[in-house]
């Protein structure tokens, strides 16, 4: 696949420079022929029956596999869920963490994280979003470090599985904006989970959690689909691996749009995004300050961030905000092209 073929497949481009993948992806025709047609089927035949329920229930371990596969993990390893937030949740809620507890994270975390944190009662020690300050900030009362592998501030790689192998702690890793942006390998993370919508350019509330040792996680938030049987009290028997954590149904269109996105990157996909991240700092750094980042998020700072990005979007460049702070964020994927790089800092300068 060329460049120009890989970016006629968005029809969101034909019409703006989307630069915002970073919260949700541009949708790819493929993605949406493959949700209109089950929607179609769904409306024609109806929701029910034994035929319907197999055809969704194969659609789930089919992107249990590929969203495994993409990671470097086992299908067994691998929970479905409807967000990143879902995933922290099911881990935060069946860790078993208490009061008298801690868990390490960073100043540069999403609520998606620090909410289901702060939920469990433990003491949230809040480190600044360096490897150093991170080990730093360990007691012997600290039983989790919870941090993202690129930050969604800035575009920081942190050495998840470094922090991992030195603190000798077990690490829930937030990867909503590093699994479909750069390369990600679950292998010697705890926990990972990982966001359908964004990167990997899926329909909306799609995402999955990997657990590397599922049978030592408490299940906290039984789903209907996470047990092979239960009793009238209420008592259940789970699902062999990953599956008992999944939250719930999924609706079948977005399980076929997903898969059908997973297809769609190209193998040179994260070359290319990477590339246009750094022509973009490049780009901006002779206009604007720039913040430092080493993945496909570019941020700069501006005196008034949403006054800009509604100034921005009225000439069809579409960036963010990140709220609390004096930054613009842009994101870069591998359907990015040099003249959106270009419109952006133009209109910033």
């Amino acid at each position: 696949m060329t460049f120009a073929e890989a970016r006629a497949l968005f029809p969101v481009l034909d019409r703006v420079a989307y630069l915002n993948a970073g919260t949700f992806g541009p949708l790819a025709r493929p993605t949406l022929d493959a949700m209109h047609a089950e929607l179609r089927a769904d409306g024609e035949r109806g929701r029910h029956g034994k035929a319907y329920v197999e055809r969704v229930l194969d659609l789930r371990e089919q992107l249990r596999a590929r969203l495994a596969a993409l990671v470097g993990a086992e299908p067994a390893q691998l929970a479905l869920t409807s967000s990143t937030t879902d995933g922290c949740n099911i881990v935060a809620a069946g860790f078993g963490l208490g009061r008298d507890d801690e868990v390490v994270t960073t100043g540069e975390e999403h609520f998606g994280l620090l909410g289901p944190l702060h939920a469990t009662g433990a003491r949230v020690v809040v480190a600044p979003a360096d490897p150093e300050a991170i080990l730093a900030a360990i007691t012997p009362r600290t039983r989790l470090l919870a941090l993202s592998q690129v930050l969604w501030t800035r575009g920081v790689t942190l050495p998840v599985r470094e922090l991992r192998e030195r603190s000798g702690l077990p690490v829930l890793v937030d990867g909503a904006q590093s699994v479909g942006a750069i390369p990600v390998d679950a292998a010697g993370v705890d926990f990972l989970t990982i966001s359908g919508q964004k990167w990997l350019c899926g329909p909306d509330a799609t995402g999955a959690l990997i657990v590397a040792e599922p049978g030592r996680l408490r299940v906290a938030r039984p789903g209907y689909l996470a047990q092979t049987s239960f009793e009238r009290d209420g008592s259940f028997v789970p699902r062999e691996g990953a599956a008992r954590f999944d939250p719930g149904w999924l609706a079948p269109a977005s399980l076929a749009g997903l898969l059908a996105a997973l297809e769609t990157a190209p193998d040179w996909s994260y070359g290319h995004a990477r590339a246009q991240a750094e022509r973009l700092r490049e780009l901006l750094a002779a206009r604007v300050e720039v913040a430092w980042g080493d993945a496909t998020l570019v941020a700069f700072e501006t005196d008034d961030p949403p006054t800009l990005v509604a100034r921005l979007a009225e000439q069809g460049i579409v960036v963010r905000d990140i709220p609390g702070t004096r930054l613009v964020r842009a994101s870069c994927g591998w359907w990015t092209s040099d003249d959106d790089l270009e419109r952006l800092a133009h209109a910033v300068g």
